[in-house]
């Protein structure tokens, strides 16, 4: 769209066209203006692109946010402008229907990343600004979306994404919107974007972790657009099929830019070049990005037309425990325990909650990454303590987190007794993270809408075995109360069970009453339990308590945390809090 366009080489006056004639900025570079402006002109640029042989054609609205339109002082009209820009594209639909009436078309409603970045930061000497918020993309995305709905759109493409944070805030604007039931349900489609051989997007995500932070919106199809051009986007597209069930979409450059910004690939050579995505089965949906004209795009039809499209494999997110920092962390059957770090707590370890109070973030991230390098594989954050602001303090760690590459490259805890602390962090996060905590103690409704948001920002859930009476203790008041838990978020709100992770409590033993002797038997078989009734749902534990009889008893101590991991993993114990320094061998034992 954006090539075809610059060559119809209209002047500030046509962009202004009669409703804008005295604006008082300028206009020409705003491209999505001209759905207003010069409609006509549009039309038959999508025209073009359907009688070349496109099945998808996209709106005109890659700027359409309010954000984007701040730039030439157009905030006013965005709703509008996305209604026309959808209308346009669905004019043009519905023209060619009576032309081909065996082969629909549809239009994809363009949803740009915005010239703002969530989770990068825009200066180098101060790692706590940031240019936009969370809420402020969601707020600006859920106009748009509107707008894109009411004018037609078949389907809602969050393209070009190169900060997976905005993604996640144009999915978290689109699930809102569609939850209010105001709307029915459109097919969404993700395509991000690489920069260079790393196979990296701008934010510093793989290809892996990107596809592990959006699953929670299931996207009918995600791939890769933008960025090179096609003869160098071979190897990341295969690591997004081999990782994805949802479907494949590739539409590239057509090469790399010259010097004077112009695209050299022409259409007999890309088409030559993305054959090879169709012969090898790795996409269902190709096309063009920048410098793409329907020459090109009649081309790549022509040429991938008897390919059969890509056959998705297994949902991993169906079947294994998957987070993401800047990378993913893949749980599965076969894979050992999962060590979450204690020490970044502000409630757990002091020396965290001095350099927090005292803003020394370097030091903090030091931690964090000590941790990492003894073996955790989780970073666990809980800001709450009484000099804190925690939401400020929440949001400032992730700032600082993300110029650390060695430490977000892990998948983040959050933890909070305070819910819009926990929020706090969740809008600062590119990564699918892990909440920490919810539970039934203030009923079913509260449960479920906690769920519903963590669902939403497409996280997993710690749940703390609690209900309104308290701390259970005995396997059938655990087990109890892990079915409503389970039943609630899987049948209520549709949670995917592999996201769901049950802290069961581990009991100190040994504390004088006999009762309290065989805690640590009794947490061994609740773990059986969950895993033979609750598919999917994964189990925690914090081990501190369990020794605390004998505190200061240190070898005593060590001893009983490892015997107690053995025998708790080999029941099916997946993760927990631990200091792998601490533990001792278990065939070391006397």
């Amino acid at each position: 769209m954006g090539t075809e366009i610059q060559n119809l080489r209209l002047s500030e006056k046509e962009f202004r066209g009669e409703r804008f004639k005295d604006h008082h900025k300028d206009l020409k570079s705003d491209l999505d203006l001209l759905v207003l402006t010069q409609p006509t002109a549009i039309y038959k640029i999508h025209l073009d692109y359907l009688l070349a042989g496109a099945d998808f054609i996209e709106t005109n609205s890659f700027s359409g946010t309010s954000i984007a339109q701040s730039e030439y002082g157009m905030e006013a009209i965005v709703y509008e402008l996305n209604k026309a820009a959808a209308k346009i594209a669905r004019d043009a639909c519905v023209d060619m229907l009576k032309v081909t009436p065996d082969r629909p078309r549809f239009v994809c409603g363009g949803i740009g990343p915005t010239n703002r970045t969530c989770s990068m930061r825009p200066s180098v000497d101060n790692s706590n600004f940031c240019n936009i918020t969370f809420d402020e993309l969601v707020v600006a995305y859920t106009e748009q979306t509107r707008g894109l709905l009411d004018g037609g759109a078949d389907i809602l493409l969050v393209e070009t994404v190169f900060d997976t944070l905005n993604a996640k805030a144009a999915l978290f604007a689109i699930e809102t919107i569609f939850d209010d039931g105001v709307y029915e349900r459109v097919p969404v489609f993700v395509s991000g974007t690489i920069i260079d051989e790393s196979g990296r997007t701008p934010s510093g995500q793989t290809a892996e972790a990107f596809i592990t932070s959006v699953a929670h919106a299931e996207p009918m199809a995600v791939g890769l657009n933008c960025a090179f051009g096609s003869n160098q986007m071979l190897p990341f597209l295969q690591s997004i099929a081999n990782f994805t069930s949802s479907k494949v979409i590739c539409y590239p450059n057509a090469g790399l830019p010259n010097a004077l910004g112009e695209y050299e690939e022409t259409p007999e050579i890309m088409a030559k070049n993305v054959s090879v995505f169709a012969c090898k089965g790795l996409v269902n949906i190709l096309g063009g990005c920048c410098g793409t004209t329907p020459a090109h795009i009649k081309a790549i039809y022509n040429a991938c037309k008897d390919y059969k499209p890509r056959v998705p494999g297994p949902n991993i997110f169906k079947r294994s425990f998957v987070l993401s920092g800047l990378e993913p962390l893949i749980y599965n059957d076969s894979s050992k325990f999962l060590t979450i770090g204690k020490p970044c707590n502000v409630a757990g370890l002091s020396e965290f909650a001095d350099h927090i109070i005292i803003d020394e973030h370097k030091e903090v991230l030091a931690i964090a990454h000590a941790q990492i390098e003894n073996g955790c594989q989780i970073i666990n954050i809980n800001m709450d303590e009484g000099m804190l602001d925690g939401e400020a303090a929440m949001s400032k760690f992730f700032n600082y987190l993300s110029s650390e590459p060695d430490v977000a490259k892990v998948p983040i805890m959050i933890g909070s007794s305070n819910f819009s602390v926990i929020e706090a962090g969740l809008k600062c996060a590119q990564g699918k993270c892990i909440v920490n905590s919810i539970n039934l103690k203030e009923g079913e409704a509260n449960f479920l809408n906690k769920g519903k948001i963590i669902k939403r920002y497409g996280a997993a859930v710690v749940i703390v075995v609690f209900a309104g009476d308290g701390q259970a203790v005995e396997c059938a008041d655990n087990l109890q109360i892990c079915e409503r838990s389970y039943r609630l978020l899987v049948d209520k709100i549709g949670f995917n069970p592999n996201n769901i992770v049950f802290d069961l409590n581990i009991l100190t033993t040994y504390a004088g009453m006999e009762e309290h002797s065989n805690y640590g038997d009794k947490f061994i078989q609740i773990i059986r339990d969950i895993k033979s009734k609750f598919p999917g749902a994964k189990t925690s534990g914090g081990m501190s308590d369990l020794s605390f009889s004998f505190h200061g008893m240190e070898k005593m101590r060590q001893a009983m945390y490892s015997v107690f991991l053995y025998r708790a993993i080999r029941a099916g114990m997946d993760m927990g809090i631990a200091n792998a320094e601490f533990l001792t061998i278990y065939n070391d034992i006397p």
